[in-house]
Order: C-alpha cells, then sequence, then structure tokens
C-alpha cells in the first residue's frame, strides 16, 4: 500500500513537472539566487565572484533583462555591492541591461510587427483600444513599461510594450531602457551596501 502511495506521488510530482516546465525553470532560478546570495560569506565563492569585477557587473547587467537570469543577477550585484563603486557599477550594469533589452526591443519590433498588426485587429484588442482613452493609451503603457523595464521584473513584458508602441523609436527606446535599468540596479546596488 504505501509503495502505491509513493508511486501515485512520483507520478503526480511528474505531471506537474511537465505541465509546467518553464515555472519550475523559473522557481529553479530563485533557488540559485537564493543560494548565491546565501554562500555569499562562503570565501571561495566570494572570492570568484569578487574577482568577476566590473566585467561581472556588466555581465549581471545583460543577464537582469531576462526573467530566467533576472534573479541570480540580482545577487551578483547584492554581492558585489561591498567591493565596488556602487555609482560606476549602476552605469556599467545600466549598459549590460541597455544591450539585453536592445536584442529584444529589436526581435520584437522587427520579428513581431506582422502578428502585433494583426493581433491589433482582433476583436477584443479594438474593443479595449476603443474603450480607453486616447491619453491613457498614449502614456499609460510607455509609463507601465517603464516600472517594469525599473525593477528586477523580466524586462521581456515590458521592451514587449514598448516595441509594440508606434511612438518610441529605437534611439528613445535606448535611452528610456538605459536610464531606467541604471537606476533600477543602483537601488540594488545601495541596498547590497547596506545588508
Amino acid at each position: 500500500m504505501e509503495y502505491h502511495i509513493r508511486l501515485g506521488s512520483v507520478r503526480n510530482s511528474t505531471k506537474y513537472l511537465a505541465k509546467y516546465p518553464k515555472l519550475l525553470l523559473l522557481f529553479i532560478t530563485f533557488l540559485i539566487a537564493y543560494l548565491l546570495f546565501y554562500e555569499r560569506n562562503y570565501q571561495p565563492f566570494q572570492d570568484f565572484i569578487v574577482s568577476l569585477g566590473y566585467s561581472g557587473i556588466f555581465v549581471a547587467g545583460v543577464l537582469f533583462t531576462y526573467g530566467f537570469t533576472a534573479a541570480p543577477a540580482t545577487a551578483i550585484f547584492l554581492i558585489l555591492a561591498q567591493h565596488q563603486n556602487i555609482y560606476l557599477a549602476s552605469l556599467i550594469g545600466g549598459f549590460g541591461a541597455l544591450i539585453g533589452d536592445l536584442f529584444i526591443f529589436s526581435f520584437i519590433k522587427y520579428s513581431f510587427s506582422d502578428e502585433i498588426r494583426r493581433l491589433s485587429r482582433e476583436k477584443i484588442v479594438k474593443y479595449f483600444n476603443g474603450r480607453l482613452p486616447g491619453i491613457l493609451k498614449r502614456y499609460f503603457m510607455p509609463v507601465l513599461a517603464g516600472f517594469i523595464i525599473a525593477s528586477p521584473l523580466p524586462d521581456e513584458i515590458g521592451v514587449s510594450l514598448m516595441a509594440a508602441s508606434k511612438i518610441i523609436s529605437t534611439k528613445i527606446f535606448s535611452i528610456i531602457s538605459y536610464s531606467l535599468n541604471t537606476a533600477g540596479i543602483f537601488v540594488i546596488l545601495l541596498a547590497g551596501r547596506i545588508i
């Protein structure tokens, strides 16, 4: 009887793993981030992270933009905050994040443009588009996208909202992305100094 109960729980676990692989992967990245930050006092590990210096900040900036790597990147920022100039580090990390965001922006803006146009002709989109006031459509989405980009939330969502906007060029997006990511990284580095 006990064997059947164990076998049933293994099958249920396997079923959920197969059904939600992306959520499982996201949970694993949060676990990795926790372990990275938890082990920050383990001297060999800390020496390795600190040896990365500003190049580690840049790479963490690139990783900061993607949903599955944002949590480990945040943990790296928190660790390096004790050993780097946080003003310079936030500028370098912001540049790395800009590189990651530009890749997403270009991919969505140019590769998905036909699907975005097709989606805009769907009934549900037309319904909400007709109900929202013009000023809300013009400014709310970019503000929401900016909040998402500045936070440790996955930038893919915010960048997609900006890429779908007709009023935001690559140049304007670059300025917004760099500014917001630099500010968000600075806040994380500042928190890392305090912790």
